[in-house]
């Protein structure tokens, strides 16, 4: 016998978070609005934005929001332009890690909807020009896997 759990796409009654860094506004503000009309289409549950200077910030905000208790879920949205230096890839890593550790020791998702793209154009396009809006997937992940995570309990 085969028992599938699954999550759905539906966020009603729920509270999420949103951190968003505010540097690369032109990015970052098209990423927020796609994940917001995700949430808005998927139940309209009760969602907390709070921006940041910049991504590195993002955990700190991210710990603080899951700290306060009773979220389903936390979308975390930012660009990290690649340059020629180390500095994007050791920033992703650590932004990257330190959200993985806050899902797992909350048991709340935190969904990735950074961007690491190589040029300013790239992160447009995934911003919702051309290669659709990573911010709208990240809200996807966060109220699938937050139904999902009801499921399992």
């Amino acid at each position: 016998m085969v028992t599938r759990i699954e999550g759905r796409l539906d966020a009603a009654g729920k509270r999420f978070a949103v951190v968003v860094s505010r540097w690369n506004e032109q990015v970052t503000k098209e990423l927020l609005e796609g994940a917001l009309d995700e949430f808005r289409r998927h139940g309209d549950p009760e969602v907390v934005v709070v921006q940041t200077p910049g991504t590195w910030e993002t955990p700190v905000a991210a710990k603080a929001l899951l700290d306060r208790g009773g979220l389903a879920g936390l979308v975390a949205l930012g660009c990290i332009l690649q340059g020629g230096t180390a500095h994007a890839g050791i920033l992703a890593g650590d932004v990257g890690s330190a959200l993985m550790h806050l899902q797992t020791q909350y048991g709340v998702p935190v969904s990735w909807g950074i961007l690491t793209p190589d040029t300013q154009e790239q992160a447009l396009d995934r911003a919702g020009l051309k290669m659709g809006n990573k911010g709208r997937e990240a809200a996807l992940a966060a109220i699938e896997t937050a139904a999902l995570l009801d499921a399992l309990r």
